[in-house]
């Protein structure tokens, strides 16, 4: 659950919209909430809650830090890699620039749920499945296969390791 929220906890700033919070603002879409202090600072919230059993600094504590922070900012290395909005504010609060990657293949997602639904959500989903979706369960298969042969020896027999 913990890493469920560091992925999709960053568009919280979408509430700003109902207070009148403008997306070029600090507090706006992209902003704060999309730098890497705010994943930093996430990270280290959902370890507290989420791995209590850990020492802190251990190994494996900051394996799991590392994780949720790799989690939190993802969310905003994919928004710089769509094609419209403001860009995303990665050194906020220090720094209030914007910025976007220079080869954005996925289509900005139309904020609201009416819209979400019409033809123009759709294309952005099926944009989303081939640049996000397909390559992930790709690289989570490629991973999973290794890990197997792995574990079977299949590998360190091929490195000339024993098991």
């Amino acid at each position: 659950m913990a890493a469920i929220i560091c992925s999709i906890l960053p568009d919280i700033d979408i509430f700003g919209f109902f207070i009148g919070v403008r997306c070029g603002d600090i507090l706006g879409h992209r902003g704060f909430s999309h730098s890497l202090l705010f994943a930093f600072l996430v990270s280290l919230v959902a370890i507290r809650f989420a791995c209590k059993d850990y020492r802190p600094l251990s190994a494996p504590w900051r394996k799991l830090w590392l994780f949720f922070f790799l989690l939190a900012s993802s969310h905003g290395l994919l928004d710089a890699l769509t094609d419209g909005g403001l860009g995303v504010a990665f050194f906020s609060p220090f720094d209030q620039t914007r910025y976007f990657f220079l080869w954005t293949p996925l289509k900005v997602s139309p904020i609201g749920l009416e819209i979400f639904l019409s033809p123009w959500g759709r294309e952005v989903i099926l944009n989303e499945i081939f640049w996000v979706w397909v390559p992930a369960i790709l690289i989570l298969a490629a991973v999973t296969g290794v890990r197997r042969l792995y574990s079977k020896g299949i590998l360190r027999e091929a490195e000339g390791i024993e098991a």
